[in-house]
Parts: C-alpha cells; sequence; structure tokens
C-alpha cells in the first residue's frame, strides 16, 4: 500500500478550570488531528498540539508541509519516511517544529501499520506486557490550595490509582516542603508520590528542595532543571538520594544519548511528540534499556500506552486526561494498573462527532 494523502484537522480543547504549573497558566490546548490514508482505504491518526493555542497553525503547517515527503511512498516503510524525513528538515534544525512534524507522520503511520496488520502496536513492536502501572497527572497543581490538593489527591487514590504525582514550584521552598507534607500524609505512605518542578529551579535550589523532600518518599524528583542544562542535571541527581526523571523536553535519540551519557536522570520520560514519534520512542526505550534505566511516558496516555506495553523497561504511564474527549474509546485501568488495549493499531480513534461540534 502506498501513502495517497495527507488530512490534517485543527481543534481547540478548552480546560474547565484554567491550571497552573511552574510554566505558567494552562487554559487550552491547541490540536492538530492528523490523518493518512492509503491507496486500499486504510487510515491511521495521530495528534500533536500546543498549549494555550499558540502557534497551532505553524504547527499544523509542519505537519502538511513535510507530506511531501510522505504522499507516493510504501506506507509500511515508516524507517524510510524517518530517515527522508530527518534528511529533509537538517537547514531547519533537528529540533522543534521539525521533529514535531514527523512525530505526527511517524505516529500515524504505525497507526495504520496496525490496522492493516490488524494488531495492536505492542504486538507489532515486539510484546513486553499487558499493564503498565499508570499515575495521576491530571491534577494536584500549583494553583491548587493547600486543602484543594489534599482533596484532589484524596479523590485520586478513591479512584483506585496507586500513584499520585503534584507540582512544585513555590516562591518559598518552605511552602513546597509544606504541601508535599500535605499531601503524603492524605495519601499514606502506600501510595507512590511524584514531585514535578517543571524545570523552574537553579541547581543550587533543586539540590536544597530536593534534600528537604527526601523524608517524604517520593517516587522521582522531575524535571529541577531547565531541560537544556543536562551537566547541572547530573550534579543534581548524583547529590540526590531521591531519583530524578527528566526528558519530556528532549528530542530524538541523540538527546538522549547524552543524558545517558552524562546519568543526567535515573528515569527517562520521553515524549512522543517532541522525541520523534513512535520510531524514535522505541529507539530511545531500548539504548535506556542498554543502560538499566526505566522509562516512563509524557503526555498521550492513548497512545504511549502501547508503547509502554512493548518495552520491558516501562515504569509508569501518565495519565493525563487533556485529549481523552477527542476518542471514541477510553484506556482502562485495573488494581492502578492501565490495560494495554487489544485493539489495531493504537487503539484509539478519533470521535469525529464530537470533534465536528468544536469547530473548525
Amino acid at each position: 500500500m502506498k501513502v495517497a494523502r495527507v488530512q490534517t484537522r485543527q481543534v481547540t480543547v478548552t480546560l474547565d478550570k484554567p491550571i497552573g504549573s511552574a510554566l505558567g497558566e494552562i487554559r487550552s490546548f491547541g490540536c492538530v488531528l492528523v490523518f493518512v490514508h492509503d491507496d486500499g482505504g486504510g487510515v491511521g491518526e495521530n495528534l500533536v498540539f500546543t498549549l494555550n493555542d499558540r502557534r497551532t497553525g505553524v504547527l499544523r503547517q509542519m505537519v502538511d508541509e513535510l507530506a511531501d515527503v510522505l504522499v507516493g511512498h510504501d506506507a509500511g516503510h515508516i524507517a524510510a519516511f524517518w530517515s527522508r524525513a530527518w534528511k529533509d528538515t537538517n537547514f531547519l534544525g533537528q529540533k522543534g517544529l521539525p521533529i514535531m512534524g514527523i512525530s505526527a507522520l511517524d505516529g500515524a503511520l504505525w497507526d495504520l501499520l496496525g490496522k492493516t496488520a490488524g494488531l495492536p502496536l505492542y504486538r507489532l513492536l515486539g510484546g513486553a506486557r499487558q499493564r503498565v502501572m499508570a499515575y495521576h497527572s491530571g491534577g494536584l497543581w500549583l494553583s491548587r490550595t493547600e486543602k484543594e490538593l489534599v482533596e484532589e489527591a484524596e479523590a485520586f487514590v478513591d479512584a483506585g490509582f496507586k500513584a499520585v504525582k503534584m507540582r512544585l514550584g513555590s516562591a518559598d521552598p518552605a511552602v513546597d516542603v509544606a504541601r508535599v507534607r500535605a499531601v503524603r500524609k492524605a495519601i499514606g505512605p502506600g501510595i507512590r508520590l511524584m514531585a514535578d518542578a517543571n524545570q523552574g529551579l537553579s541547581e543550587s535550589q533543586a539540590i536544597r528542595l530536593g534534600r528537604a523532600l527526601e523524608a517524604f518518599d517520593l517516587t522521582w524528583f522531575e524535571e529541577p532543571l531547565p531541560a537544556w542544562d543536562v551537566e547541572g542535571l547530573a550534579r543534581v541527581a548524583a547529590a540526590l538520594d531521591t531519583p530524578i526523571a527528566s526528558g519530556e523536553t528532549e528530542y530524538t535519540r541523540y538527546g538522549f544519548r547524552r543524558m545517558l551519557e552524562l546519568r543526567t536522570a535515573d528515569i527517562l520520560m520521553p515524549d512522543l511528540q517532541r522525541v520523534g514519534g513512535v520510531s524514535e520512542f522505541m529507539r530511545v526505550g531500548h539504548m535506556a534499556e542498554s543502560f538499566d534505566i526505566p522509562i516512563s511516558s509524557h503526555l498521550f496516555p492513548e497512545t504511549s500506552i502501547q508503547l509502554l506495553g512493548a518495552l520491558s523497561n516501562a515504569s509508569y504511564l501518565e495519565y493525563m486526561p487533556w485529549f481523552s474527549v477527542l476518542y471514541r474509546e477510553k484506556l482502562e485501568f485495573e488494581d492502578g494498573d492501565a490495560l494495554v488495549p487489544e485493539r489495531p493499531g493504537f487503539g484509539f480513534t478519533f470521535d469525529t462527532d464530537y470533534i465536528d461540534r468544536l469547530g473548525r
């Protein structure tokens, strides 16, 4: 089968209530929905997004522009597409928008391949597990009061989650410590707790805060430093007993190779949109396995679950249900684990009726 055409749609998903982190306020998402059609009637789907619907049109154009290195080629030759696209974007640079555009099409191609084969991606990619522990990441924001944090954390545990993540970044680090203490007390010692600083600290601040938080048995301390400071983050990781998780803002296997060489993080968190799609996510996952480093996903739970199901070093699925409303199918959970769908491809398809009501 050859790729006949690429179609994109742009929609805005608006949150019921704005949320706050060290990165700023988030109110909405500009989503670019991607459909890759083959000449036999098959369709592969994927999505990429922007925060607060900023520059969504630029991201969509990047995807549309890359269609010229895909249309007319064998839909199953995904590695060949990735190689052509990598070479094609060299002049523009191989981070940022060019990689996001590649990711969008790469993921749709893998979804199409799974549908054509009648198999879920995790089985096509080797198959390692049928369930992955999930942590709820859709709350416990910096904008919540301490009372709201406690109530939300308790609600997540009552819903069956055995791991939750909260955000750090208060102007006074003592406030962060107090908020972590309150959440830990509310959920008890048996629930795993992660804390994310969203790149908001300096090296010395991260070490001091990290040491103050070690009493609360964090599963990990996430992204304490700006993404570009991999050397500084390596020093933070060496100074703390708490594991460091990072990588959501890193691009391709080359960026992650540098992180592994420096021992920047104890858990790598490739993001499907930034890493380079399914193809690069799996390359990073296997490369991390050779260093005995676990992998956790970042965002995109409906699509990331298939890749974690194919990796023996997968640890956690981040459950962030920002885009769940766009799909017909819903992610299923059991005893704190997310279940890998056995449906073909990613196992999730866009709810076009709902999307039509969003406009554009």
